[in-house]
């Protein structure tokens, strides 16, 4: 092999190391402080009247939300605090402790009468029902959600 076979070998096999340690900082930066939302993808704000009070509870609609399945069956959160962070982090309304969750891995909002939970790039993702969701979902009573290990539902 000529000298410069081998310097391009190297060059090549330095650039394919290099691509692989930025690829893992990305990924542990993106699990330890969360992905970026765009602006666009932000959770619709809550309607509120023209009085400018928030929505009156309407008979039968949820109220909180709690974890049915995982480490922390029975840790709750009220739906009156919308929207509801999930995940390990300190800032979470419902903190799990669960490995496959990430720092900041998902959102419960409402619009109007509907709550939908959004997944905010987690690792693993988030699923409603047995499906994984790329954008918010409208959620109801008694839906399960499913994040990392752990199940959670709406509740009256």
């Amino acid at each position: 092999m000529t000298e410069l076979t081998l310097f391009l070998i190297r060059f090549a096999y330095l650039a394919v190391l290099w691509i692989f340690v930025l690829s893992a900082i990305s990924v542990i930066r993106s699990d330890m402080f969360g992905a970026r939302v765009p602006e666009g993808d932000r959770a619709p704000k809550p309607t509120r009247k023209a009085n400018g009070k928030p929505p009156t509870k309407r008979r039968g609609s949820p109220t909180h939300l709690i974890v049915v399945e995982g480490d922390n069956v029975g840790a709750r959160a009220e739906l009156a605090d919308a929207p509801l962070l999930i995940g390990r982090g300190t800032d979470a309304a419902i903190r799990l402790d669960d490995d496959y969750v990430s720092t900041r891995h998902a959102r419960v909002a409402h619009s109007g009468t509907d709550w939908f939970v959004e997944d905010l790039g987690s690792t693993n993702g988030t699923y409603v029902g047995p499906s994984r969701i790329t954008q918010p979902t409208t959620i109801g009573l008694g839906v399960q959600v499913r994040v990392g290990k752990t199940i959670l539902e709406l509740r009256k």
